[in-house]
């Protein structure tokens, strides 16, 4: 379990944390998606579905799987099944039904579809650092994001994450960077990029395997346009593209991280689980400190929890 994306949240260092989820899990678990419900979610075991195991832990960090069922019902066929009662309706009375009828119309279409909807699982993993205050869930949708935040808050009763808040405007620093050079220690300029005209509807270009050093690249910045996405490596151990929001995205571990996974020996899936976990947290930990300090991002607020 290597995670793809990254949106951040901040929290309080909290290491009462550990207990706290260990005592609330069990009674939020997922339960399978009822006959007359679109979706469920709760917590699963992040070894899979023969473990009872909520949680992993390991040192300050706990990985945690948000799990979901959505039933598969496509409005087309909601409307399809919909326009056919109504228009056996219309043809027993002699006049199109009304509001009312037709809301009762889909009432009942829904009804008898959903019990044979097909149902989809979702996994969502994130892992807490209790020791620092974060909160990293493997998604680049801001959306799923805070549902896992949600669920989190609905478990422990309370949970005071926060989106970063950073001082220093990220489309700023970065385009910055793109201009004129000057990356902090351990950052390294890749290859791909979004640039925006700063105007309502602007102009947007994207570049991949492009040198982002060419004149090509400076012609639009010297146009006014803005870096709101960047490509970068750090340490020699991970690659992201950064976005605007602070949200790392196309997350990969480079061969040195990879490399020491692979020449490890695991017995067990619990060993494997143990090993990812702590190649991911530990390459991850000083990349977070980093994003802290460039982007002076605000410490999280103890009068908030």
């Amino acid at each position: 379990m290597l995670f793809r994306n990254l949106t951040l949240f901040r929290f309080v260092p909290d290491t009462a944390l550990s207990a706290a989820l260990d005592s609330a899990l069990p009674d939020h678990t997922l339960k399978p998606v009822a006959p007359l419900t679109m979706a469920s979610r709760g917590w699963v075991s992040p070894f899979g579905r023969d473990s009872e195991a909520l949680s992993h832990a390991q040192g300050p960090y706990r990985l945690l799987v948000l799990g979901g069922e959505e039933r598969l019902l496509p409005p087309a066929v909601v409307n399809e099944a919909v326009a056919i009662k109504v228009a056996a309706l219309t043809a027993q009375r002699g006049r199109p039904p009304g509001a009312r009828d037709r809301k009762r119309l889909r009432e009942d279409v829904l009804h008898n579809l959903m019990p044979r909807a097909f149902v989809r699982p979702t996994r969502l993993a994130g892992y807490l650092d209790v020791g620092r205050g974060w909160l990293a869930i493997d998604t680049a949708s801001r959306k799923n994001a805070e549902g896992f935040v949600a669920a989190l808050r609905e478990t422990l009763g309370s949970f005071a994450a926060v989106p970063l808040d950073a001082g220093e405007s990220p489309r700023a620093v970065m385009t910055g960077w793109l201009r004129e050079g000057g990356l902090p220690k351990s950052w390294q300029l890749g290859e791909e990029c979004e640039l925006k005209d700063p105007v309502d509807r602007g102009a947007v270009v994207k570049c991949r395997r492009q040198d982002l050093a060419a004149d090509e690249v400076r012609e639009h910045l010297k146009s006014g346009k803005q870096a709101t996405m960047l490509e970068f490596g750090f340490d020699e151990h991970v690659a992201f593209v950064l976005d605007e929001q602070l949200v790392l995205r196309k997350l990969r571990f480079l061969d040195a991280v990879t490399a020491e996974l692979e020449n490890s020996d695991r017995d067990s899936a619990a060993a494997e689980l143990d090993a990812r976990l702590a190649v991911m947290t530990l390459t991850l930990a000083p990349l977070l400190e980093a994003l802290h300090e460039v982007f002076k991002l605000a410490a999280p607020d103890a009068r908030k929890r």
